[in-house]
């Protein structure tokens, strides 16, 4: 396989032509195991149900098609309510300045790396924390037997290990080689990634509109009423 390219992260990208695409959730299937990481770890607005838009849904079952035999995804956390994103940044800043020791740094400084693993929670719809919009998901690979590969790292650790590119040219053949096959099964099929996690990746939203100079296509939603309101109306549409 192909190396995994060293990419910047992402800057502030506000070009947007957006799109109607309905809410479908994600259940565990014979190509994905869902185990919504959030409610295990007892955040207080943790959102148990996996949604995502349909096209995304569309890709990440184009993507399956192309693993190997005896391997399914596990998908970590999809479309967060706001007030899940705002908690995680509220939560995750204290140790991301305490992990980099960046307790010395000024404000703008800290927020630049607390920023590379998290969203700041802008309550912007048109410009908003990429998985408020159903466009971004994170996930890992797993074995025949319910075992998650090996990656070098957790989901959601605070560590420049977690860059999807840093176990190129490191001695570790197995992580790299499972972080390859991740990156370039879900890149084959439409997805971006972003480059401080090696589990995220973006179909739709600002970051991909990013590193496709395209625009993007999905607004945030910000409830689950908002999901279901929306589905909703695409229902009444299409009895029309």
């Amino acid at each position: 396989m192909e190396p995994i390219p060293l990419r910047e992260g992402p800057a502030r990208y506000e070009e947007s032509a957006f799109l109607p695409s309905e809410f479908v959730e994600i259940k565990s299937n014979s190509f994905c195991e869902v185990r919504m990481q959030y409610p295990l770890r007892n955040m207080k607005n943790a959102e148990e149900q996996c949604f995502v838009r349909k096209e995304v849904y569309e890709l990440l079952q184009k993507a399956a098609q192309r693993l190997p035999a005896g391997y399914k995804f596990c998908i970590l956390d999809a479309w967060r309510p706001f007030m899940l994103q705002k908690e995680l940044y509220e939560v995750y800043s204290g140790e991301i300045i305490r992990d980099f020791g960046l307790d010395s740094c000024t404000r703008e400084e800290a927020d630049a790396v607390i920023r590379k693993f998290v969203s700041d929670p802008v309550a912007d719809v048109c410009v908003p924390p990429v998985h408020t919009t159903g466009g971004a998901i994170d996930l890992t690979l797993m074995d025949d037997t319910g075992r998650a590969l090996p990656m070098g790292t957790g989901f959601d650790a605070f560590t420049e290990k977690t860059n999807t590119a840093w176990f190129e040219g490191k001695n570790d053949d197995r992580v790299r080689d499972n972080r390859r096959l991740l990156y370039h099964i879900m890149t084959s099929v439409g997805f971006t990634n972003l480059p401080s996690e090696w589990w995220h990746f973006d179909y739709g939203d600002r970051f991909w509109g990013y590193y496709n100079h395209k625009p993007a296509i999905y607004r945030g939603v910000f409830t689950k009423e908002e999901i279901y309101a929306e589905r909703e109306r695409e229902s009444e549409k299409g009895k029309e």
